[in-house]
């Protein structure tokens, strides 16, 4: 009987850890600034948790009894919580205060596991053996499911999978530990009813995890979803809906098939029809190939490089009809090099092999600043990085999110590109989809507006892009802090403008 319950120490410090990895993930996934999420959701949880380890003090009798009950009532709750917190996002009035009742409640119950397990096993060893030898298990069980949850569970099973995976794990505790102790927990039938009942629930929604995840966003999304798949890196959804497709990363919208050539087209022809032959191009992100597709309508092209961090976006992108029909098949082009790779690390290991490719035009596709994994690649250590593979003819362009929205994050990344060294000339466009965008372009020597463009662009021209330079009063520029790796100020701008734009 000892031998498993120390067993089940391990197996409930894993469980336990796993319940706040997921939550905090799950925040970072649907609300951003990953930092902030993570940060607050592990200091609720262990807030609660240290409720929980100071109410075990008020059970006086049945330890086993209450302990099978706390375990069925986590695998219940932990079990369930990913699905229950995607499906109701965008159903309650306030997501947060779920969020945390959710990790609280979690907290609190696994908090009371390893008090009462002490109390259980008190007699069986001496009191050093015994703190020893279940607070080891317990920090064995935590690194073992912080190794996992990265490298195995969120590629191959994703959040609401692993959630009802680990909720089974709890309740199975409470299974075995209701078989091998029956005579001595009262109500030893109707806890056994409801720890099966229970667990029969969790493999139910571990076999039907995919289904819940689309139902909750097909309540999410307008449009009919046709894609959806947890990456290690994403959830990407496609819909489509009266002709239109949309991309979705982590439930932010990427494109609209009706109006994404704006888009492209600004942040493509400004910057290569100013160089006077660009032949190496650099693409950083766009992996859905609809930047490349306007890149290879220059004749001069001779490769384009593409870093891009989710192979799997590259893959749909160049297999998938819908897609490859919107983006002209550009990610089949003999041309294109594709680099699945984190970009930032990708530019430090080509500066430290000593390598000296330099590019002529270099295109930053990547979403916005909304985390700090992201807001690496729009910080000054990457900005200084990129000059390294620069020229003096060579020009970037970085999607620098809205001006009217975000202009105080907008500006952050002009002034970071200037500190890096770079001349600066942004501007701004109208894309229905998103409203006002902006992009910043950085040159080594003053840049040049274009004379011409190529023939049958449907919204860039001469007169287009000259005014897309010119600056309202209420766009205008601002003095900001600079984005640096140790101090993300761009990703506080970022976080204050659109919250305060999504609210209203």
């Amino acid at each position: 009987m000892a031998p498993l319950l120390l067993v089940s120490v391990f197996v409930i410090a894993t469980c336990g850890l796993i319940y706040e990895l997921i939550a905090g993930t799950l925040a970072s996934y649907l609300l951003g600034d990953s930092v902030t999420q993570f940060s607050t959701i592990i200091g609720c949880y262990l807030f609660a948790m240290g409720i929980g380890s100071w109410l075990s003090r008020y059970v006086h009798r049945n330890l086993l009894g209450v302990f099978v009950q706390v375990e069925i009532l986590i695998g219940l709750i932990g079990g369930s919580s990913a699905a229950l917190l995607f499906v109701l996002f965008e159903h309650v009035h306030s997501f947060h205060f779920l969020l945390y009742f959710v990790v609280t409640t979690i907290g609190i119950l696994v908090g009371l596991e390893i008090p009462l397990l002490l109390r259980i096993l008190q007699d069986r060893y001496e009191f050093r053996d015994l703190v020893s030898k279940v607070f080891s298990l317990d920090y064995v069980g935590a690194l073992f499911a912080s190794v996992l949850f990265p490298l195995v569970l969120i590629p191959y099973m994703g959040l609401v999978r692993t959630a009802f995976a680990f909720g089974a794990g709890n309740t199975l505790v409470a299974v075995w530990m209701l078989v091998a102790q029956r005579e001595r927990i009262p109500g030893y039938i109707l806890h056994l009813i409801m720890a099966v009942a229970v667990l029969v629930g969790l493999l139910a929604g571990f076999v039907y995890s995919e289904r819940i995840l689309t139902f909750a966003e097909t309540s999410t999304y307008s449009g009919k979803v046709i894609f959806a798949e947890s990456t290690p890196y994403q959830r990407i959804v496609i819909t489509q809906q009266s002709g239109d497709l949309r991309l979705f990363l982590n439930a932010n919208l990427q494109f609209s098939s009706v109006d994404e050539y704006r888009y492209h087209e600004a942040l493509v022809h400004p910057a290569l029809s100013a160089h006077p032959l660009p032949r190496d191009i650099l693409i950083i992100g766009g992996g859905d190939g609809l930047a490349l597709r306007e890149v290879l309508k220059y004749p001069s092209i001779n490769r384009v490089t593409m870093v891009d961090l989710d192979p799997e976006m590259t893959r749909l992108f160049s297999t998938n009809a819908l897609l490859t029909n919107l983006n002209e098949r550009a990610l089949l082009s003999d041309k294109l090099k594709v680099i699945n790779k984190d970009a930032f690390t990708w530019l430090k290991e080509e500066r430290d092999l000593g390598k000296t490719t330099t590019y002529d035009v270099i295109l930053i596709d990547v979403p916005d600043p909304s985390n700090f994994s992201i807001g690496k690649l729009y910080s000054l250590t990457f900005y200084k990085l990129l000059r390294t593979v620069t020229s003096a003819n060579s020009i970037i362009v970085v999607q620098s999110t809205s001006p009217l929205v975000a202009r105080k994050s907008f500006w952050c990344i002009t002034n970071t590109l200037e500190a890096a060294g770079f001349q600066t000339a942004a501007y701004h466009t109208f894309v229905p989809s998103f409203g006002e965008w902006g992009f910043t372009i950085a040159v080594n020597k003053p840049y040049v507006r274009p004379t011409a463009y190529p023939a049958g662009l449907r919204y860039v021209d001469v007169e287009t892009a000259n005014e897309m330079f010119h600056f309202p009063p209420d766009m205008a520029r601002v003095d900001t802090k600079i984005q640096r790796l140790d101090d993300q100020a761009l990703i506080r701008y970022f976080d204050e403008e659109w919250s305060k734009y999504l609210i209203y």
